[in-house]
């Protein structure tokens, strides 16, 4: 289910590519959010307010500082500074779940880091927007472990709501100065990431991520750039060079690394019958 989440979200990369030009990239975040954030009051009316403030204050950071960076750096280079978040990750668990690597991960990580940097062609150079980039990577790090941690007590569908709402909140503030005027098309691909990349893919994350635990489902979700270049080749004929073809077979092979993955016995049995 994991990798479904990953195979959706990269949908979301040739599709913000074709409207992009013509939308402001907070006006455009700030639109997901709110929609997906009423939709899931739609769905569950009573929402985890704290919990879901500070899922929404860690994600409104990720994406701002993610689509602001992007704005002032290659995308090669975004690519790749965004990626980091997946070996950030073991960081993070440790600290606020004591969360261990297992030895497969220990393979994977370093394998799923360079992959990452063969897909994004290498990188040259390090600006401001880079710096943006790696806040990005360390907040969307932040967010997975929160994730794990926060969804084990509470109802998945009750996190969502305040959660969506913060983080549209954070983009519109940023794109006040923007247009808000859009087209037919660019509200269809608002409502498509709103429900699909958005609720749908956080709910998934937000139940089966604490089955399989933190570090592995960082691996599973190093998948993420080999589903956006597939669909970027269906949809924008997209190509990718020998280099990238060897980044992209390597993070394959660690989320392969991830099925290696051993959740104790404990929490899956807690997990399955909850």
């Amino acid at each position: 289910m994991l990798l479904l989440v990953t195979l959706i979200w990269g949908t979301t990369f040739p599709i913000q590519k074709m409207i992009l030009p013509g939308v402001s990239p907070f006006v455009l975040n700030a639109a997901r959010f709110g929609i997906a954030g009423l939709f899931s009051f739609l769905l569950q009316p009573r929402q985890e307010f704290k919990k879901g403030a500070i899922l929404g204050l860690v994600m409104g950071v990720a994406y701002l500082t993610q689509t602001w960076g992007l704005s002032l750096t290659a995308s090669s280079k975004s690519a790749f500074i965004t990626s980091l978040y997946i070996v950030l990750v073991p960081l993070f668990a440790f600290l606020l779940e004591r969360e261990r690597l297992a030895f497969w991960q220990k393979l994977g990580f370093p394998v799923a880091l360079l992959g990452s940097f063969w897909m994004a062609g290498g990188m040259k150079g390090f600006n401001f927007g880079d710096l943006l980039t790696v806040f990005c990577a360390i907040t969307f790090a932040v967010h997975v472990v929160l994730v794990t941690r926060f969804s084990r007590d509470t109802r998945e569908t009750a996190l969502l709501g305040y959660q969506f709402l913060f983080a549209a909140l954070f983009n519109a503030l940023f794109g006040l100065g923007d247009s808000w005027s859009f087209s037919l098309a660019s509200a269809g691909v608002m409502v498509y990431m709103a429900i699909f990349p958005s609720v749908i893919a956080l709910f998934l994350q937000l139940k089966f991520q604490k089955v399989l635990g933190n570090n592995a489902s960082a691996l599973v979700m190093s998948g993420e750039p080999v589903f956006a270049f597939l669909f970027s080749a269906w949809l924008l004929g997209e190509w990718l060079t020998g280099m990238q073809f060897a980044g992209a077979g390597l993070l394959l092979l660690a989320v392969f690394f991830a099925s290696f993955s051993q959740v104790p016995r404990k929490r899956r049995l807690s997990t399955d019958h909850s």
